[in-house]
């Protein structure tokens, strides 16, 4: 929710089909074809494909970028390792903000989500509002820095 929303933000249109379809999608941000590229082949560890698709995204978001890519897939892959295998169930306020996510990629397909429950009336609610109001509060943050 907060990527699409400072994605927004930022003047890029962050396109979520690109979760599930891949490099296909591109993204909808800067360099998004290269990212989607490294990250599946890092997640499928295929060695010679990262080493091919590192090179790509270097050249597409430069070495910092390119670092910081690889920093957030490590980061991602080891909290989502240790809530599933620990069973967190998703907190009500995050269930609530990141409803329409969850909805939009079909993430209730997975087996991980057995460990949350459906969401609530309320937090579909809250959901809703917070979809409309997070992008207008990330803009004023922006202008104020």
């Amino acid at each position: 929710m907060l990527l699409r929303a400072s994605g927004e933000t930022m003047g890029d249109t962050p396109d979520l089909r690109a979760v599930n379809e891949g490099a296909a999608a591109a993204g909808g941000v800067a360099g998004g074809r290269a990212l989607l590229t490294f990250t599946d082949a890092v997640i499928a560890q295929d060695a010679p494909a990262i080493q091919s698709a590192r090179a790509e995204l270097v050249r597409a978001v430069g070495a910092a970028g390119m670092v910081d890519a690889a920093a957030v897939i490590g980061n991602f892959e080891r909290m989502n390792r240790i809530a599933d295998a620990i069973g967190i169930p998703m907190d009500g306020p995050t269930a609530a903000v990141t409803l329409s996510i969850q909805e939009e990629l079909g993430l209730r397909r997975f087996a991980s989500a057995s460990h949350s429950p459906d969401a609530t009336r309320l937090q579909r609610l809250v959901g809703r509002f917070t979809r409309v109001l997070l992008p207008l509060v990330s803009r004023l943050m922006a202008q104020r820095h």
